[in-house]
């Protein structure tokens, strides 16, 4: 997790999906149901997207105030359970809130672009 000058952390986070269930997976995901998207706004996640690849891993990108808080006040939320019910069967076993495995951050261009502005100065 990188924390950006405005105080928000970006999180990069995989895990995957059954390759042969990728098409109804993404399906899904272009009509959540808006009280998802309600309860995801609500418990402070901004800039959520995901990503899909070919052989089923799937990269998730958002950013949060406090993202442990964020995922854990989804847990709270009723329409999350009924949601990952409904996703269950798109994983081979556990579901993202169990095998998510977050990615260390790199490379940011802006804040090294900024970085490098300071110095030349």
């Amino acid at each position: 997790m990188v924390r950006t000058d405005s105080g928000t952390r970006r999180v990069m986070f995989r895990f995957r999906v059954r390759p042969d269930r990728l098409d109804e997976y993404s399906r899904r995901h272009a009509a959540v149901w808006p009280e998802m998207l309600r309860a995801l706004h609500a418990t402070g996640w901004r800039n959520y997207s995901i990503f899909t690849a070919p052989d089923g891993t799937v990269v998730g990108y958002f950013e949060s105030d406090d993202p442990d808080a964020a995922r854990a006040d989804m847990g709270l939320h009723e329409v999350n359970a009924r949601w990952q019910a409904e996703m269950a069967e798109f994983f081979d076993g556990a579901g993202p809130d169990e095998t998510m495995t977050e990615l260390t951050p790199i490379f940011h261009l802006e804040t090294q672009l900024a970085a490098s502005s300071t110095t030349e100065n």
